[in-house]
């Protein structure tokens, strides 16, 4: 049996649907918030959610500490939001990132008042394991604030992550 082709791992794995998502975290008066894509729905009974975070990040860190976090699902036309949480996270002027916010009722981690659709989540497991760390959660609350906006989905960006 051959060795794995590694060009062919990459194309296939991102072949694999993601949207792009922000991942938001706090603890008192410390923030972090990240882009992230690799999300998934594991159980409906009760709701979990799978989410791997850049291990070595601030948000993946701050996640893990506090046992709590939220997903902000952009749209399909705001990857400049997207965009904003590719770097380190910066409060500023009551903003997260240039992008205002509110807190989760259930955890308290920022919702980004943009985004029309989010979930709260309380860390069960974690998987600490390569580069990224997974988390998998319970969905404790959610809120849809416009039900025609049509989520991103990272492959109509023309970006990729994955493979």
């Amino acid at each position: 049996m051959a060795g794995m082709d590694p060009a062919q791992k990459k194309v296939a794995l991102r072949a694999i649907n993601y949207g792009l998502h922000v991942l938001t975290s706090t603890d008192g008066g410390e923030y972090a918030a990240s882009g992230v894509n690799w999300v998934s729905q594991a159980s409906f009974e009760p709701p979990l959610v799978m989410v791997a975070v850049k291990a070595d990040s601030g948000a993946a860190a701050l996640a893990g500490r506090t046992g709590s976090f939220a997903v902000n699902v952009l749209g399909a036309d705001q990857l400049d939001i997207g965009k904003a949480f590719f770097r380190s996270t910066v409060m500023e002027d009551g903003m997260l990132n240039g992008q205002p916010f509110e807190p989760g009722p259930a955890t308290g981690s920022p919702l980004i008042t943009a985004c029309a659709y989010w979930f709260e989540c309380r860390v069960t497991d974690t998987v600490e394991r390569g580069d990224h760390t997974v988390f998998v959660a319970e969905v404790v609350d959610a809120g849809v604030r416009d039900d025609a906006v049509t989520p991103m989905v990272l492959r109509d960006t023309g970006m990729n992550y994955g493979g």
